[in-house]
């Protein structure tokens, strides 16, 4: 990479090019999962620690909106937050991600109480947290373009889960359903608010760092599962 401000065409391909080689979808467990190869065990314990992710989504951006000084750009984020925490008029990606636990056999109580939780999941998402609410705000912004990929992720994941875990009762699958839309509304929100505002050579680099690291943390989180609960 030079050390010279990219152009902006430059800038989305050096930041999807780290998709292409780094995104979790290429982890050994995740493959298995699209594969059909997860026993019910696996699956439920990739549900329970994926849980903590999500209930730490919320989180995560609200101390990226503490952090920012910029009115507009406030304004588009904070919608973030209550897609998963919910309101009067949306059940939001929390309770959602419940509802599949409890179609897979995980009880509310035991995916709210942490009670599987792996201590290698919980290091990387907190870790997480930790880079939103210290780093400058357009670089935690540039780490949620993991978002850039899900899309595809969530068509294939809703279509393996349908065709190897006929078990799993299909109203389970609705996070991912509605994933697919808003992981393509949000990741075209960050992307602009990334090139925009990451707007020097240092600010570029830190954005691709940025998203260098959450894929490490995705890949984190997956190796820790797969340690605890195999892949078949």
């Amino acid at each position: 990479m030079t050390t010279g401000l990219w152009d902006r065409e430059t800038f989305v391909e050096n930041l999807r090019a780290i998709g292409a080689r780094a995104y979790h979808d290429k982890h050994p467990f995740h493959v298995a999962m699209n594969e059909g190869r997860l026993s019910p065990e696996a699956l439920r314990g990739w549900v329970a620690n994926r849980f903590y992710y999500q209930r730490n989504i919320p989180v995560k951006d609200a101390a990226i909106l503490a952090n920012c000084p910029v009115r507009e750009v406030r304004r588009l984020w904070v919608h973030r937050i209550l897609d998963h925490d919910g309101n009067a008029e949306n059940e939001g990606g929390i309770e959602a991600w419940l509802r599949l636990g409890q179609a897979c056999g995980l009880s509310r109580t035991e995916l709210i109480e942490d009670r599987h939780l792996r201590p290698g999941v919980r290091f990387a998402v907190d870790a997480y947290v930790n880079f939103a609410r210290t780093q400058p705000w357009p670089i935690a912004v540039a780490s949620s373009l993991t978002e850039l990929f899900a899309p595809d992720l969530m068509k294939t994941r809703i279509a393996a889960f349908e065709k190897h875990y006929s078990w799993i009762d299909s109203r389970g699958l609705d996070y991912f359903r509605r994933r697919v839309t808003q992981a393509r509304r949000d990741s075209d929100e960050a992307l602009a608010i990334t090139l925009d505002h990451c707007n020097t050579p240092e600010l570029q680099r830190g954005a691709v760092r940025a998203l260098e690291f959450k894929c490490d943390v995705l890949w984190s989180m997956l190796n820790a599962i797969h340690h605890a609960y195999g892949s078949s």
